[in-house]
């Protein structure tokens, strides 16, 4: 299972709290507090800033490890937690906003499988509710043509992160070295161009806007596409 071992550093690794507050920023410029589900919340740094902020906050991730993590940091109890798939909510409500962040998107690897969750977030959206998301760009296919290696030390471990893209894929290898072991992770991700992803959006949601990290409008060259739609039926 993938983030088992990088639960353990993740915060370490990418923790950074101006992006936080900027993923914040995005979310409260289009919805003020209402309740809202994240889907692949990773260690929480998102999920308890919206929540301290006032919004009634749900949250799942994939990883048994990062969901500890995330419950760890809510002090006050205030966020519902989960352990299981973001592809199916059928154990939801529906909520008045929904968020896929940090290109958790790009962990979906097949088309039918983004039409069908696509579909899954509209039936769970409330109408006239909110789905923010973000994906990779196409850049960062060409931009990891060439093998990105970053190598560190942690207390207990040294380790070596590798990312790489081959065609529609992006891959991030994690190794962990220990005294007596290593430990690997293997990570997979798709990018999809944004004109399909038009297309699918457009059978559930009205597009509300689309930018390249954070302030650029529209399409542009950059490392993310942000989406923000909005179910109107």
């Amino acid at each position: 299972m993938i983030y088992d071992k990088l639960s353990c550093y993740y915060d370490a690794l990418v923790k950074d709290e101006q992006a936080t507050q900027a993923w914040v920023k995005w979310i409260e410029s289009v919805v003020q507090p209402c309740s809202l589900l994240e889907l692949a919340c990773g260690s929480g740094e998102i999920t308890l800033a919206l929540a301290q902020d006032g919004y009634t906050v749900s949250a799942l991730d994939l990883s048994e490890g990062m969901v500890q993590k995330a419950k760890e940091k809510d002090k006050n109890g205030r966020i519902d937690f989960y352990c299981q798939d973001m592809k199916d909510l059928s154990n939801f409500k529906s909520f008045d906003a929904i968020t896929c962040l940090c290109d958790s998107f790009n962990y979906i690897l097949s088309k039918e499988e983004v039409s069908h969750f696509f579909e899954e977030v509209k039936n769970h959206l409330n109408i006239n509710g909110y789905f923010f998301f973000d994906t990779h760009s196409l850049d960062r296919l060409t931009e990891f043509e060439e093998e990105f290696n970053e190598t560190g030390h942690f207390d207990d471990c040294d380790y070596q992160w590798s990312i790489m893209s081959e065609d529609d894929w992006v891959y991030q290898d994690f190794a962990f070295y220990f005294d007596d072991e290593v430990v690997q992770e293997h990570h997979i991700q798709r990018v999809y161009d944004p004109s399909w992803l038009e297309q699918e959006l457009q059978k559930h949601f009205e597009i509300v806007s689309v930018s390249t990290d954070f302030d650029l409008e529209g399409i542009q060259s950059g490392e993310k596409y942000f989406y923000v739609c909005r179910r109107n039926v």
